[in-house]
């Protein structure tokens, strides 16, 4: 199997810049991406069963993985949930897929959100993982938007070895993520 592009790129050339700027002496200090993992949360899917099967096939065209369905763990009555019913699904990405998806999920589907101006740096949680949420699953080309019944929006969330927020920020930076610059 063909190495992806920005994993090739991350070991040969962002490793020794990351070992430079953060003071590390042995690369395997340096924070690297260990997972990313995508999911979808739908309300509608407790009464149509269609609209789960529908989202699971749009998310499976995304990751080119297949999702695992989420459900409820505990009856809501004001939710009108039962325990068990569907609610979502997720997908865990890792080694190649993961930074084939982290390649087209930066170069590809963000640059066509409309009025995009980049990420906000304030989604990281205090131990270095990034996550963000997408509101339309139609910037991923994999998507026929002919063929889509309604916007789904999605959460990604970056999950890596850093040991603090600084670190992940310049780790993701440096992989390519576009964060939005502090004055704008």
């Amino acid at each position: 199997m063909v190495k992806p592009r920005l994993s090739e790129h991350f070991t040969k050339k962002l490793v020794p810049e990351l070992m430079k700027e953060l003071g590390y002496t042995n690369p395997m200090q340096v924070p690297k991406l260990k997972k990313i993992v995508v999911s979808m949360c739908l309300k509608e899917a407790t009464s149509d069963m269609k609209v789960m099967e529908v989202a699971m096939g749009e998310l499976s065209a995304i990751t080119g993985q297949k999702p695992k369905m989420t459900r409820s763990k505990k009856a809501i009555a004001a939710f009108k949930l039962r325990a068990g019913m569907p609610l979502g699904a997720v997908v865990t990405l890792r080694g190649a897929k993961m930074y084939e998806f982290l390649d087209r999920f930066t170069n590809v589907a963000l640059p066509r959100v409309r009025d995009f101006r980049g990420l906000s740096a304030t989604g990281f949680d205090g131990a270095g993982n990034y996550t963000t949420g997408v509101k339309e699953q139609i910037i991923f080309p994999e998507i026929n938007y002919d063929k889509i019944d309604k916007t789904r929006g999605m959460n990604v969330t970056f999950a890596t070895s850093a040991k603090n927020d600084a670190e992940g920020f310049q780790l993701l930076e440096k992989l390519g993520i576009p964060f939005r610059k502090k004055g704008s």
